[in-house]
Protein backbone atom coordinates (compact mmCIF):
# COMPACT_ATOMS: atom_id res chain seq x y z
CA UNK A 1 0.00 0.00 0.00
CA UNK A 2 1.55 3.65 -0.57
CA UNK A 3 2.21 5.58 1.73
CA UNK A 4 0.05 9.18 1.99
CA UNK A 5 2.08 12.06 1.49
CA UNK A 6 0.95 15.35 3.20
CA UNK A 7 0.95 18.92 1.57
CA UNK A 8 0.00 22.24 1.71
CA UNK A 9 -2.14 21.64 -1.30
CA UNK A 10 -4.04 18.55 0.57
CA UNK A 11 -3.07 19.52 4.61
CA UNK A 12 -6.64 20.83 5.16
CA UNK A 13 -9.03 18.60 7.05
CA UNK A 14 -12.37 17.70 6.85
CA UNK A 15 -14.07 15.58 9.33
CA UNK A 16 -16.64 13.62 7.21
CA UNK A 17 -19.29 12.88 9.99
CA UNK A 18 -19.00 16.42 11.06
CA UNK A 19 -19.03 18.19 7.95
CA UNK A 20 -20.90 15.93 5.60
CA UNK A 21 -23.49 14.48 7.65
CA UNK A 22 -24.03 16.11 11.01
CA UNK A 23 -23.73 19.83 10.16
CA UNK A 24 -26.49 19.39 7.14
CA UNK A 25 -29.04 16.54 9.27
CA UNK A 26 -28.97 19.85 11.85
CA UNK A 27 -29.20 22.80 9.38
CA UNK A 28 -32.14 20.67 7.77
CA UNK A 29 -33.45 20.23 11.26
CA UNK A 30 -33.54 23.88 11.81
CA UNK A 31 -34.91 24.78 8.19
CA UNK A 32 -37.99 22.05 8.69
CA UNK A 33 -38.42 23.99 12.51
CA UNK A 34 -38.52 27.24 10.70
CA UNK A 35 -40.82 25.99 8.00
CA UNK A 36 -42.96 24.64 10.96
CA UNK A 37 -43.51 28.59 12.17
CA UNK A 38 -44.60 29.30 8.54
CA UNK A 39 -47.59 26.92 8.28
CA UNK A 40 -48.10 26.65 12.30
CA UNK A 41 -47.32 29.59 13.95
CA UNK A 42 -47.60 28.78 17.63
CA UNK A 43 -45.14 29.22 20.68
CA UNK A 44 -44.51 25.40 20.69
CA UNK A 45 -43.66 25.75 16.87
CA UNK A 46 -41.77 29.14 17.57
CA UNK A 47 -39.85 27.18 20.85
CA UNK A 48 -38.83 24.01 18.43
CA UNK A 49 -37.75 26.15 16.08
CA UNK A 50 -35.72 28.81 18.81
CA UNK A 51 -33.96 24.57 19.89
CA UNK A 52 -33.20 23.72 16.52
CA UNK A 53 -31.16 27.09 15.86
CA UNK A 54 -29.73 26.85 19.01
CA UNK A 55 -28.45 23.24 18.56
CA UNK A 56 -27.27 23.93 14.87
CA UNK A 57 -25.07 27.17 16.18
CA UNK A 58 -23.95 24.50 19.04
CA UNK A 59 -22.03 22.72 16.23
CA UNK A 60 -20.01 24.94 14.73
CA UNK A 61 -19.24 26.89 18.11
CA UNK A 62 -18.22 23.33 19.41
CA UNK A 63 -15.82 22.47 16.36
CA UNK A 64 -14.04 25.88 17.23
CA UNK A 65 -13.55 25.42 21.27
CA UNK A 66 -11.66 21.84 19.84
CA UNK A 67 -9.53 23.96 17.34
CA UNK A 68 -9.01 26.37 19.57
CA UNK A 69 -7.23 23.68 22.17
CA UNK A 70 -5.25 22.00 19.41
CA UNK A 71 -3.69 25.41 18.46
CA UNK A 72 -3.20 25.54 22.44
CA UNK A 73 -1.64 22.43 22.41
CA UNK A 74 0.55 22.83 19.23
CA UNK A 75 1.75 26.18 20.59
CA UNK A 76 3.11 24.50 23.60
CA UNK A 77 4.50 21.54 21.52
CA UNK A 78 6.11 23.99 19.61
CA UNK A 79 7.84 26.44 22.08
CA UNK A 80 9.20 23.18 23.15
CA UNK A 81 10.41 22.28 19.84
CA UNK A 82 11.88 25.53 19.16
CA UNK A 83 13.66 25.75 22.62
CA UNK A 84 15.58 22.50 21.31
CA UNK A 85 16.19 23.52 18.14
CA UNK A 86 17.09 27.28 17.81
CA UNK A 87 20.11 29.07 18.19
CA UNK A 88 20.78 31.73 21.29
CA UNK A 89 19.75 34.35 20.10
CA UNK A 90 16.54 33.22 18.62
CA UNK A 91 15.41 31.29 21.25
CA UNK A 92 14.77 33.95 23.09
CA UNK A 93 12.85 35.35 20.88
CA UNK A 94 9.96 32.47 20.84
CA UNK A 95 7.62 34.64 22.50
CA UNK A 96 7.31 36.76 19.98
CA UNK A 97 6.08 34.64 17.52
CA UNK A 98 1.91 34.77 17.28
CA UNK A 99 -0.11 31.50 17.70
CA UNK A 100 -0.91 31.50 13.99
CA UNK A 101 2.76 31.68 12.90
CA UNK A 102 3.34 28.00 15.13
CA UNK A 103 0.65 26.51 14.02
CA UNK A 104 2.07 27.35 10.76
CA UNK A 105 5.52 26.81 11.25
CA UNK A 106 4.87 23.09 12.94
CA UNK A 107 4.93 21.54 9.33
CA UNK A 108 8.53 22.31 9.19
CA UNK A 109 11.09 19.87 9.51
CA UNK A 110 14.25 20.43 12.02
CA UNK A 111 16.66 21.27 9.19
CA UNK A 112 14.64 24.05 8.34
CA UNK A 113 12.97 25.54 11.25
CA UNK A 114 15.16 27.63 12.14
CA UNK A 115 15.66 29.82 8.74
CA UNK A 116 11.89 30.18 8.82
CA UNK A 117 11.45 31.46 12.16
CA UNK A 118 13.97 33.68 11.61
CA UNK A 119 12.42 34.76 8.56
CA UNK A 120 9.04 35.21 10.84
CA UNK A 121 10.60 37.39 12.92
CA UNK A 122 12.52 39.73 9.95
CA UNK A 123 8.75 40.34 8.92
CA UNK A 124 9.59 38.53 5.56
CA UNK A 125 6.65 35.71 5.86
CA UNK A 126 3.81 37.42 7.73
CA UNK A 127 0.74 35.02 7.21
CA UNK A 128 -0.32 31.35 7.63
CA UNK A 129 -0.17 30.85 4.02
CA UNK A 130 3.34 32.20 3.29
CA UNK A 131 4.85 30.36 6.14
CA UNK A 132 3.39 27.03 5.05
CA UNK A 133 4.03 27.73 1.07
CA UNK A 134 8.17 28.12 2.34
CA UNK A 135 8.17 24.67 4.05
CA UNK A 136 10.47 22.45 1.80
CA UNK A 137 10.74 18.92 3.57
CA UNK A 138 6.64 19.11 4.61
CA UNK A 139 6.35 17.20 8.09
CA UNK A 140 2.65 15.69 8.35
CA UNK A 141 0.45 16.15 10.55
CA UNK A 142 -2.68 13.15 10.36
CA UNK A 143 -3.39 13.52 14.49
CA UNK A 144 -5.43 16.83 13.85
CA UNK A 145 -8.87 17.68 14.82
Amino acid sequence: MAERTQTYKNHARYFPPFHFFVLPVLLLNAVNALRHIWYAPNRSTAFAALVAVGILMLAPLTRAMVLRVQDRVIRLEMRLRLRELLPAPLSGRINDLTPSQLVALRFASDAELPDLVRDVLDGKLATQKEIKLRVKDWQADWLRA
